[in-house]
């Protein structure tokens, strides 16, 4: 027997070289993502002391230790069911705070902020999981990096200890259910076992979670249908049927973890459904300014949302998406959902859906929404994903045209994160108010839209005043005690005092005597509350945010004895 002709053929030299650069070129776009990740662990690490307690934080902190109470008495002590309306929440993020605060070498808000900060960093990890699973490394990486230089996420990563979790968590249930979908009919456990828990930890913040679940639902309805349509029936009733037997782990893991930290969830069956719709349209009626107007929490108009998302993404995601929307058109009208192109419509509708959905819902229904996209903010790592993968496909074409066009493309990219890190730097620590140019930026948005709305300024506010003060005693507490009125979030500040400065409030009789006015402008009545003589502001983009008035006599008006 010639066992020479059986002896497989030598591969090409060109083709293996071709082969092996696009692996060595995804293997750099990688370690890039990763430096990035590591940069961000390292600068959230250095910065999160910088930002100031949120007006939501008290009660969700209190709700965490109530919750931390009900294991600890044994199941006993069920107040944390009863605590405002926080029980209509799962309590993942505040039950692990309250765990951790005790053996924290950090004060308790302190943690919390370290916390909710590399919670976002897992969320942007998820971005770009997600976005490599749908369109290779370099895009991962175009796509992580937009959503760290994206004002209205990162700026949120320190104090937004609600809706960064759930932002972060739905971005990782897109990202395993796709692993689903690319495995059916036979998904691996591992891959569901992964997504359950994900879903369980993401519904253990919101019930929102289940859109996640939703959305796999209907990805593998028309993976099904599909089949159907190409293989018969029979088939597609086959696939159907091993399928659902091979998802159904996911149900009790994600079951179980949402009933460990949202124990409210499972004490009645339809307790979800409650929660559902009660945070839907909360009974309350907050005033919140759109579009240079005051407008009703529960009467919001249709386009809130949509005008909100269009001022607070980076101009880079809002041209990115259109320009996706743009090539996913025009790959359906040249026929791209063909007989193999239409299975990979299956892995992009879960992106789809997760972009654009909650809007249509949000336009049809209108539910209770204020503080601009606060409570949507698990749409922006959607957003990103299709900005970036539209700004890969870009960058291909580009690259066919010659290698200047490719690297005159990345230059342009280069020069466009450069631009947004510069922008973010010089808000810090107030990121979070960040407008896009559509509006005019911040000082567009002043006065039309909402900014500070979580006070986060007064923080930073109060430490100049700290340092103000002790440098008119040569770096030295003052002799005396002075007192400080706050018009707006007094948490942000009641952790940070010194022994030498007490706060007032309206209830006691002398506040309006106090030496020193803070007020922050988000509530425009505020810094006309009590006069004095300005110090000093806080401000981005050079619309303050917060002022500080000295309001102690002139020296040559003090009394002398």
């Amino acid at each position: 027997m010639n066992y020479q002709a059986k002896r497989p053929p030598l591969p090409d030299a060109a083709a293996t070289a071709a082969e092996v650069r696009p692996r060595r070129e995804g293997a750099l776009w990688d370690d890039l993502t990763r430096a990035l990740l590591l940069g961000l662990l390292i600068l959230a690490s250095l910065t999160f002391l910088s930002y100031g307690i949120s007006t939501d934080e008290e009660v969700q902190h209190i709700y965490g230790k109530k919750l931390l109470s009900y294991y600890m008495s044994g199941f006993q002590d069920r107040s944390a069911f009863h605590f405002k309306d926080l029980y209509l929440y799962g309590g993942l993020f505040d039950l692990v705070t309250a765990v951790l605060v005790p053996v924290s070498p950090f004060e308790e808000y302190e943690t919390r902020h370290l916390l909710c900060a590399l919670v976002g960093v897992l969320g942007i990890a998820g971005t770009w999981r997600y976005t490599r699973l749908l369109a290779g490394p370099r895009a991962g990486f175009v796509a992580a990096a937009l959503l760290a230089l994206s004002g209205v996420y990162y700026g949120a990563m320190f104090n937004n200890t609600k809706d960064v979790p759930f932002a972060a968590g739905m971005v990782w249930t897109l990202y395993f259910a796709t692993r689903i979908l690319n495995q059916l009919p036979r998904p691996s456990l591992s891959a569901v076992l992964k997504f359950g828990l994900v879903l369980g930890l993401t519904l253990s913040i919101r019930i929102g979670g289940v859109l996640a679940g939703f959305y796999l639902a209907l990805a593998m309805l028309l993976h099904f249908a599909l089949v159907a349509r190409q293989e018969g029936l029979r088939w597609v009733l086959h696939d159907a049927r091993l399928a659902f037997v091979k998802l159904l782990p996911a149900i009790p893991v994600a079951y179980a973890i949402m009933a460990f930290f949202w124990p409210w969830a499972v004490q009645r069956p339809l307790n979800p459904l409650e929660a559902l719709r009660v945070v839907s349209h909360f009974p309350i009626d907050i005033q919140t300014l759109f579009m240079g107007q005051m407008v009703h929490s529960n009467d919001p108009p249709a386009l809130y949302l949509p005008v909100y998302l269009a001022v607070k993404l980076p101009e880079a995601v809002l041209v990115g998406v259109a320009a996706a929307i743009v090539m996913a058109a025009v790959w359906l009208l040249r026929g791209g959902a063909g007989r193999t192109g239409a299975f990979k419509l299956v892995r992009y509708l879960p992106l789809a859906l997760a972009g654009f959905l909650p809007i249509l819902l949000f336009m049809l229904l209108r539910p209770s929404v204020y503080n601009g996209i606060r409570h949507f903010l698990f749409l922006v790592p959607p957003m990103v994903v299709m900005a970036a993968i539209a700004a890969d496909r870009l960058w291909t074409l580009a690259e066919r045209g010659g290698r200047a066009f490719g690297q005159g493309f990345a230059s342009a990219l280069t020069v466009v994160a450069v631009l947004y890190a510069w922008q973010l730097g010089t808000m810090h620590p107030n990121q979070y108010v960040y407008y896009n140019q559509l509006v005019g930026g911040v000082r567009g948005a002043d006065g039309q839209y909402e900014l500070d709305y979580w006070g986060n300024s007064l923080h930073e506010a109060l430490q100049e005043l700290i340092e103000y003060v002790e440098r008119e005693n040569d770096g030295h507490p003052p002799p005396r005690q002075y007192t400080l009125t706050v018009c707006g979030n007094t948490l942000a500040v009641r952790f940070e005092l010194p022994p030498w400065l007490r706060l007032v409030n309206g209830i006691e009789p002398d506040w309006r005597k106090a030496d020193f006015f803070l007020a922050f402008t988000q509530a425009k009545r505020c810094p006309s509350l009590l006069d004095g003589h300005p110090i000093f502001e806080i401000a981005a983009d050079d619309v303050p945010l917060s002022i500080v008035k000295d309001r102690r006599p002139p020296p040559a008006e003090i009394p002398t004895e």
